[in-house]
């Protein structure tokens, strides 16, 4: 098992309905430690950086007027296979899919407004970490 770095937003439904704090209790409960967190709205910049691969696709649009409607919180988390123990906390897109006791499953209102993001790959970890963490200290 390897120890890993990841992101995760919690989106700005989740936000906007107070879930926050129990989204970042599932995480510290799973074991995950909290290296960097900021709250920030963000930008039309910040969204084609952070979903440059949807760029162009027909939800596109939709995709960055939700991530830039309200703030989000961007956490670094780290922990043995953080990565994969981050996705299947959050479980599946699709909140009806989801397994229960999952954050989607839990907090989530919608595919479309599905609660929270986690990276998928240690390449896209760093990549995104990149995005919303570059020049922030993050502790170890």
């Amino acid at each position: 098992m390897a120890m890993e770095k990841t992101l995760v937003l919690v989106k700005p439904d989740a936000y906007q309905a107070g879930h926050t704090g129990d989204i970042i209790k599932i995480y510290e409960n799973a074991g995950l430690k909290i290296l960097a967190m900021r709250l920030m709205k963000m930008t039309k910049e910040v969204a084609a950086k952070h979903y440059v691969e949807h760029i162009g696709r027909p939800y596109y649009g939709e995709l960055e007027s939700f991530m830039t409607s309200a703030p989000i919180v961007a956490m670094v988390l780290a922990g043995e296979d953080a990565i994969a123990k981050v996705r299947e906390l959050n479980g599946k897109t699709d909140p009806k899919e989801a397994a229960e006791g999952t954050i989607r499953k839990l907090y989530a209102a919608s595919k479309g407004e599905n609660a929270v993001h986690a990276s998928d790959a240690p390449e896209s970890a760093a990549r995104e970490i990149a995005i919303f963490f570059n020049g922030t200290e993050i502790f170890e």
